[in-house]
């Protein structure tokens, strides 16, 4: 019996052999292809790990904060607790508690007549629902970020209450300077 001698293929038999430059460009191709395969992808993570890192770091400085912070609360914060502080508000501070039972919120901001009357509009209030002479914000609140509430200021407060999960909110207002009032708010979510 006879075996066949193995035949060449037409490709084969017309492809050239690679020629050292030829080989020395598809390896520089091979080796950034991988390159760029592996580097992107790690380069992302490294980004990625310290952006997360920085991150955490930022909310930790926020939680370990004990006072009132001289900054606006995030627009997710003021979403969820419901404060609508006014755009042009100055003075603002806030700080935040949060425990498996309930989150408060503690805001203060100073603010225009007009821009307060805007303010306990969109908060569901008005300022006829202020009750002149009283305090709402309660001393154990007070006490948490240091608000003093002096007899001798001018102040009116309401409470804007709502059913849960809905935050409640105690303001108080000081309208000793009817033009420039400060406004103290605590909002309280029990989930």
């Amino acid at each position: 019996m006879t075996v066949p001698s193995p035949t060449t293929s037409p490709e084969q038999s017309t492809k050239m052999p690679e020629d050292r430059r030829h080989m020395i460009r598809r390896r520089w191709l091979t080796a950034i292809i991988i390159v760029l395969l592996v580097g992107i992808p790690a380069g992302y993570l490294m980004i990625s790990a310290g952006q997360s890192r920085d991150s955490g770091r930022d909310k930790e400085r926020e939680s370990s904060a004990t006072g009132l912070s001289d900054n606006w609360p995030s627009l997710m914060k003021r979403r969820i607790f419901e404060i609508p502080i006014p755009p042009g508000s100055s003075d603002v501070a806030y700080y935040e508690t949060s425990n498996w039972k309930t989150s408060r919120l503690y805001v203060q901001f100073t603010t225009s007549a007009g821009r307060l009357d805007t303010f306990l509009k969109e908060i569901g209030s008005s300022r006829s629902a202020l009750t002149s002479g009283t305090v709402t914000v309660s001393e154990r609140d007070a006490a948490i970020v240091g608000w003093t509430f002096p007899t001798e200021r001018a102040w009116s407060s309401t409470t804007v209450s709502r059913a849960k999960p809905r935050p409640s909110e105690d303001i108080t207002v000081d309208l000793t300077d009817p033009a420039a009032p400060t406004v103290y708010v605590v909002s309280t979510t029990t989930p």
